[in-house]
């Protein structure tokens, strides 16, 4: 959201008071703006244009003897000057080669994402995460299917991107591995480079066609390839990370309360609802940066989220950092924008 326009002066005098407040948790005073801004200014005009700024929204005053804190809109228009004059200062090969040394050259999502999620905590000072492209999107690579104890039947789905997902059945009676291969194979020259939507489709159709199409083996196969893909609609991987010494540092570092950050906390455990603000903010490529009172969850309210998409040549996921208003947003945006960049060049190769 964008509030009144503002002269290249009064920009100036908000970015450094914006910038001061983050690193020192403290009200901005009028000498320390008027020595910082750098632009020649006595304290006094400098006074004027806080009392403007105060009068529009963009800062505000805890006490008449105080110096200046920005709002949200402060904060607003600070982070939309980073964002129009942002310049990437990192090679995004630095972050690219760590998740490789961290995931592999070929990592599963799950540990690309995960590595993913804790470079951008540790990058941000905040929460990270990072979350896999829709499932149904993927596209279906091959199916294993191997006897466990019994009846039991373990089913292995690999989909583009290295998505591993894995589920036991019991199919009432046992089947020796040959047979097992055999529906497997079916399955895999069937289906294989097709959407997992698409491979769903395909065999909820032959299911309904006549039995006596198909017999005892491939039913079997359909049967459990079924099985494996009723659940193709649960929220996507989602990775997070936030060690518990991190939480504490941000707690003491921006007064936000204990019990709002576990409030937090539990929110972003929730992966579901996680991915159900950011389908709420992101409606197309590039950054997204979110501040205090534009969260629609009350809940976020004192964080402000800045995520990013990334393309695995198909789909699109997420990534991004979660952290309390007062943070350091150019290295935070700057960490996002990088690893996003960084999660599609591994999948680009994976794939």
């Amino acid at each position: 959201m964008s509030g009144p326009a503002l002269s290249d002066r009064t920009r100036r005098i908000l970015a450094t008071l914006v910038r001061s407040y983050i690193e020192t948790g403290e009200p901005v005073a009028s000498a320390t703006l008027a020595h910082k801004a750098g632009l020649n200014l006595s304290s006094a005009t400098v006074r004027n244009v806080l009392a403007q700024l105060e009068e529009m929204g963009y800062v505000w005053q805890p006490h008449t003897s105080a110096g200046r804190v920005p709002t949200d809109a402060g904060y607003r228009s600070y982070v939309d000057m980073l964002l129009d004059t942002r310049r990437s200062t990192k090679d995004v090969s630095a972050v690219e080669a760590r998740l490789r040394q961290e995931a592999g050259d070929a990592p599963l999502m799950d540990d690309l994402l995960s590595s993913t999620s804790h470079v951008l905590s540790e990058a941000g000072k905040g929460v990270g995460f990072a979350i896999a492209p829709p499932n149904a999107e993927a596209l279906f690579q091959r199916i294993e299917f191997v006897p466990l104890s019994g009846s039991r039947i373990l089913v292995v789905m690999v989909a583009s991107g290295n998505q591993v997902s894995q589920k036991t059945v019991d199919i009432g009676e046992p089947v020796n591995t040959s047979e097992l291969v055999q529906a497997a194979n079916f399955l895999n020259s069937e289906f294989s480079g097709r959407t997992l939507d698409e491979v769903r489709a395909g065999v909820i159709q032959r299911l309904k066609e006549e039995r006596s199409l198909y017999d005892q083996l491939l039913g079997l196969a359909l049967r459990l390839a079924s099985s494996s893909l009723e659940n193709l609609d649960r929220p996507t991987s989602v990775n997070v990370d936030g060690a518990t010494t991190l939480l504490e540092e941000v707690v003491q570092a921006s007064g936000i309360s204990t019990s709002t950050l576990k409030a937090l906390w539990r929110m972003v455990e929730e992966k579901q609802r996680l991915v159900g603000i950011l389908t709420e903010y992101i409606d197309g490529p590039g950054l997204t940066v979110v501040i205090g009172t534009e969260h629609s969850d009350p809940e976020l309210r004192p964080f402000s989220l800045i995520a990013a998409t990334y393309f695995d040549g198909r789909s699109t996921g997420t990534v991004g950092i979660i952290g309390p208003t007062r943070m350091r947003y150019s290295r935070a945006i700057s960490a996002v924008d990088i690893a996003a960049m960084a999660v599609a060049r591994v999948l680009r190769d994976v794939n």
